[in-house]
């Protein structure tokens, strides 16, 4: 395909293309320009480097997403736990206070009578029969005092470790704010850097960087396909994995928003959290932590509902939904699709009910 030349508009996009962006992705030796007027538009050979830099770019973006919402999940719960010693601690205060006013109303009882202790009365007493009352009564306010001093200093020692855990936890909670401020501009630095280079491709060019891109994907799910590793993944979808399966399907369309979990628009691993959440199962909000905390299966033992887990660095993810198909959220700039289950880096397969 050609670039859209003519009618005195010279189309320089290409040149660009090629001159702009970094010489390790754009570099196409042996390309010639007819004229000034006229240049040659980048061969295959130089969109092919244009999409794998594209692709090595949103995998990174999609690293950084992971790490994003690995810091925000943490957060909140640093944020909730926070909550929690915060009313643990006024409880504890309430609690001393009530403590201290019951200690101080004993103090004032024994100023009031002078002074002189329990024990000193009861020895001066005539009455042995009231002795002995009195010597029940003491024992019982002793053991009452003794008790309520206990209770006094544990509440005390309590409310020390909450501000101390209040205060752990607030350091990181700092620390998971930055981490999560530092993946999304990392995030955000990847997506722009890759939507500057398809930018600069004219309409026609673009259209053939999507075709490459499918062409890509179809080679690797060809491969996968032959190598027979479907001959065994005939397993049947439990009642849940439906319910996933029907949420996930029901999302197609919806954009590719990086840290998004829905209603209208999602990133890959919001998408397989949701589409659980949806058949009554609570899982992990990242790829990662999918791959690190669900049990694994073998890949020719999956069944729809699994997630295909991606990459090396379990960047990526997808829904099983059988006849080696996923349905998954792409990338920015794509909408959840349909997919080749090995169109992608497998890394491995987990199963969310098992």
């Amino acid at each position: 395909m050609a670039c859209v030349t003519g009618k005195g508009h010279s189309t320089t996009t290409a040149v660009a293309l090629i001159c702009a962006c970094a010489a390790a992705v754009l570099t196409a030796p042996g390309t010639a320009f007819a004229s000034p007027a006229e240049p040659t538009p980048p061969s295959n050979r130089s969109l092919e480097k244009v999409r794998k830099e594209i692709e090595r770019l949103y995998r990174e973006a999609g690293t950084a997403t992971d790490a994003y919402n690995a810091a925000e999940e943490k957060a909140e719960k640093q944020s909730e736990e926070i909550v929690r010693l915060a009313r643990s601690i006024d409880k504890g205060q309430t609690k001393l206070d009530r403590l201290k006013a019951r200690a101080g109303a004993a103090a004032r009882a024994q100023y009031r009578g002078g002074g002189v202790p329990d024990e000193a009365r009861l020895l001066l007493s005539e009455n042995p029969s009231r002795f002995l009352d009195g010597a029940g009564r003491l024992r019982q306010g002793q053991h009452a005092t003794k008790a309520m001093l206990t209770e006094m200093s544990r509440t005390q020692a309590d409310l020390k470790t909450y501000a101390k855990d209040a205060s752990a936890q607030w350091k990181k909670l700092e620390a998971n704010r930055k981490a999560k401020a530092e993946a999304k501009k990392q995030v955000k630095k990847k997506i722009a850097t890759a939507e500057k280079l398809e930018s600069r491709l004219e309409k026609k060019e673009r259209e053939r960087l999507r075709k490459l891109e499918e062409e890509a994907a179809l080679r690797q799910q060809s491969a996968w396909v032959d190598t027979g590793i479907l001959k065994d993944a005939n397993g049947k979808a439990t009642s849940p994995g439906k319910k996933a399966i029907a949420f996930a399907t029901a999302q197609m369309g919806k954009p590719y928003v990086w840290g998004a979990e829905g209603p209208k628009s999602y990133d890959c691993s919001g998408l397989t959290s949701q589409a659980w959440a949806a058949a009554g199962k609570t899982i992990p909000r990242t790829s990662q932590e999918q791959w690190k905390r669900l049990p694994r299966v073998d890949v020719q033992n999956m069944r729809p509902g699994d997630l295909i887990i991606y990459h090396q660095d379990a960047s990526h993810v997808g829904l099983y939904v059988g006849d080696g198909a996923i349905v998954h959220a792409p990338r920015p700039g794509r909408n959840v699709t349909l997919a080749g289950a090995g169109s992608m880096e497998i890394l491995g397969v987990v199963r969310p009910d098992k």
